[in-house]
């Protein structure tokens, strides 16, 4: 199971309580008593006599030997993925994708269905809840802990409400977290689709790249970072949306935001079925022009291209400014190696070469359930948080004395 984070310091000794211990091992940086106790300082007795409870209560649990170091082989620690789960949700512009996480953060179950969100904020979360509800009687899961959705618009992280979002009538300021509580009676978070994918994919890749950039490209397009570890949002959310980016030699199409040639309306996969209805082909998805790039349609594949080439474009300044290590190509344009093409085209030529030559550019490895896994790994940030076990292990008055 790959983790998140960056790089860990020892915990100071006062402070590291059994939650704390267990956030260790779930974000993959000890395995073992052994470790525990050097990270963090902690003496033996103490790190067994924190471990052992958490064990008893069924937060962790010993999976065999690991290999020695010179003295006896370590018994090697894990999350223990219980009977309950934590709901998950990508929703997008025609379909949502549920998945159920246990507590590992593993995908155990998933289906997509397809939704529109002309049906209102309300509808949409009932008509989600009742697929969630439908998959948790397949998969026989008991309880469900608490759900998080994924939007594909910008989400303002103070108030959890959407930011003048595209394609969603009626959904602007809406607080579309509060209505999933009230809907589910769970605990809920929500959080911008393309951030969600960059999670999902950082976690899906080993945690390989501390500094990772994830461009949804699909019906629409969108941007998501991974710096050292952790998503960055920016002040009020919305770092990374390359959506409204101005090109200045693009068709004078005009955008949502009252502008023209902004980069969703001049390269999503909506922008090229427009393109390609306007040239009199037979076309109403992004799928559609898909088909049409796989059996060698001239127009279809140059749109593709053209659509990379801008997107790439666009991302030149990011990799320049931000340097990361890995650029992931997610959505359902990334599968169309003519879009791919494109942006490499474009990177290549616009970037520095210090900035390109180690870069990594490659396409999604988690694929449709990038979101799903992001977003329920955030819902279980959450509800695992080592404050909230401490609580349940009662360790509020004891867990601090060396």
């Amino acid at each position: 199971m790959s983790i998140l984070g960056g790089n860990m310091q020892a915990i100071p000794h006062a402070s590291t309580t059994a939650g704390e211990l267990f956030h260790l091992v779930r974000r993959a940086k000890a395995s073992s008593r052994a470790d525990l106790a050097r990270v963090t300082g902690l003496s033996a007795s103490t790190v067994s006599l924190r471990v052992d409870a958490l064990i008893a209560h069924g937060y962790l649990e010993e999976t065999g030997r690991g290999e020695s170091r010179g003295g006896r082989r370590p018994r090697m620690l894990a999350v223990k993925a219980n009977e309950s789960v934590v709901a998950a949700v990508d929703l997008g512009e025609r379909h949502a994708t549920v998945g159920l996480l246990d507590r590992r953060g593993e995908v155990i179950a998933s289906t997509t269905e397809e939704i529109s969100l002309l049906a209102g904020v309300e509808g949409v979360v009932r008509n989600v809840w009742t697929q969630t509800q439908a998959l948790v009687a397949e998969a026989g899961s008991p309880r469900v802990d608490g759900i998080a959705m994924g939007l594909p618009g910008p989400v303002d992280v103070r108030t959890s409400r959407l930011l003048a979002p595209m394609r969603m009538p009626g959904w602007n300021g809406v607080d579309v977290r509060d209505v999933l509580e009230s809907v589910t009676g769970l605990p809920a978070i929500i959080e911008n689709d393309a951030n969600a994918m960059a999670l999902g994919e950082y976690l899906e890749s080993g945690s390989d790249a501390q500094q990772l950039v994830f461009v949804k490209a699909g019906s629409g397009i969108g941007c998501g970072i991974v710096l050292d570890g952790a998503v960055y949002r920016g002040f009020r959310g919305v770092a990374g949306d390359i959506s409204h980016v101005a090109l200045h030699d693009a068709p004078p199409v005009i955008c949502s935001c009252g502008r023209v040639g902004c980069l969703d309306v001049v390269a999503s996969g909506n922008a090229i079925v427009d393109a390609l209805r306007e040239a009199g082909e037979a076309v109403e998805t992004v799928d559609d022009v898909l088909e049409m790039a796989q059996n060698a349609h001239a127009k279809a594949t140059a749109l593709l291209r053209e659509a990379g080439a801008r997107t790439g474009e666009v991302l030149a300044t990011i990799i320049n400014f931000f340097n990361p290590q890995v650029l992931t190509l997610g959505g359902r344009l990334s599968s169309a190696d003519a879009f791919v093409a494109g942006v490499r085209q474009a990177l290549y030529t616009l970037c520095l070469p210090m900035s390109t030559d180690v870069l990594e550019i490659r396409v999604s490895k988690a694929g449709v359930l990038a979101g799903v896994r992001g977003v329920g790994w955030e819902m279980l940030e959450r509800l695992l948080d080592p404050a909230s076990i401490d609580a349940a292990l009662g360790e509020a008055s004891v867990s601090r004395v060396p």
